[in-house]
């Protein structure tokens, strides 16, 4: 409203020497453009010339008092701009463009954005749904395709993906009751190759990693099963499967351990890892997370770097599966911290840095 006015008066009084000097009218305007042009120019002599609200605002009024067909010798812009610039003064006025509020969906955080930035460079081989699950163990839930949105403005490619499950019907179907067992190797410093055993629960998706030997033999294999079998104690009783492949350290000392259990074995296919594929790949996350990240001397730090790393994969290591909860934790964190303000964020380096731990200072 008081630019509206004030550019009314300055017409006004800029009319009047046109009604007193009626000859020389259009001689003082022109000299007016020019002089203010002159101002506008030196004051960027170093950059493009740009016209701010005030020099448009004269130009204008100006315009009054110099003849139509003058304007493109007079003015320095194109005849038709000024008249475009005296519409936009008018309907600025009226189109409320002030009381608008923001419409659509409300912007993402800064902080969240930069939390999703520094998770994915942290950590390069997290996709954009594992870095969403990270966010959602944090009390931070937010849906994947907003986090591909922000990895995308970065400039930040997506992570290598990953093939499916194999075998969907039957071990979607009886997946609380099967645990899956096979062996894997790992090769030391000095070329020695170590055997694992691992076992998952379908059902938890939590991880066993029974023990680490350069010989593998049926008697180990059975004492590793009877040492699972001992530290199940109760909860033996929820199995129903045993999933296993052909390999001929599983004898029938190893089978009987868990039939004594009312639990039955299911061999897979020859020459089909899909059919225990559940298992298959987390041997896979184990070598990607952990073991191509290490090196391994002997047997005794291999022990502790699968231990820690079993540690961290079964309490704090998000899963799909289990809508992004470790297979130890039953519940999602503490509601407070979804909405308010979650305070610091502590990083905790494991295996030296080759797998990151989160979580938000008490």
């Amino acid at each position: 409203m008081i630019v509206s006015l004030l550019y009314r008066v300055t017409r006004k009084l800029l009319a009047v020497p046109g009604i007193l000097l009626r000859r020389d009218t259009t001689k003082e305007a022109e000299l007016f453009v020019l002089r203010h042009e002159n101002t506008v120019l030196r004051r960027q002599l170093a950059a493009p010339v740009r016209y701010e609200p005030a020099d448009r605002f004269w130009f204008a009024a100006l315009s009054s008092l110099i003849p139509r067909r003058r304007w493109a010798q007079v003015f320095p812009v194109q005849p038709g701009t000024v008249p475009a610039w005296h519409r936009r003064l008018i309907a600025k006025k009226w189109d409320y463009s002030k009381r608008r509020g923001r419409t659509g969906r409300p912007p993402t955080p800064a902080a969240l954005k930069k939390l999703v930035l520094r998770l994915a460079e942290e950590n390069p081989r997290w996709g954009h749904r594992r870095i969403q699950g990270e966010l959602a163990r944090l009390g931070r839930p937010v849906s994947p395709s907003t986090v591909w949105q922000i990895l995308n403005a970065a400039g930040i490619g997506p992570a290598p993906r990953r093939s499916g499950p194999g075998w969907r019907a039957f071990l979607t179907a009886q997946a609380e009751g099967i645990i899956a067992a096979d062996f894997f190797h790992l090769d030391t410093v000095l070329g020695k190759r170590l055997y694992v055993l691992a076992l998952l629960e379908h059902g938890t998706r939590r991880l066993h990693l029974t023990g680490v030997t350069a010989h593998p033999t049926g008697q180990w294999a059975v004492q590793q099963a009877r040492n699972l079998a001992a530290d199940f104690g109760t909860r033996m009783e929820s199995l129903r499967f045993m999933l296993r492949d052909r390999d001929t350290k599983y004898t029938e000392a190893f089978d009987a351990v868990f039939q004594s259990e009312d639990v039955d074995v299911l061999l897979s296919a020859p020459r089909a890892p899909r059919m225990n594929a559940h298992c298959e790949r987390v041997i896979g996350t184990i070598r990607r997370e952990a073991l191509d990240h290490v090196l391994i001397v002997n047997e005794a730090p291999a022990r502790r770097v699968l231990g820690r790393y079993q540690d961290h994969y079964n309490g704090n290591r998000p899963h799909q599966a289990r809508d992004q909860l470790p297979p130890d934790v039953s519940e999602e964190p503490a509601a407070e911290r979804q909405h308010g303000h979650p305070g610091k964020l502590l990083r905790t380096r494991i295996l030296g840095g080759a797998i990151n731990e989160y979580r938000y200072a008490a």
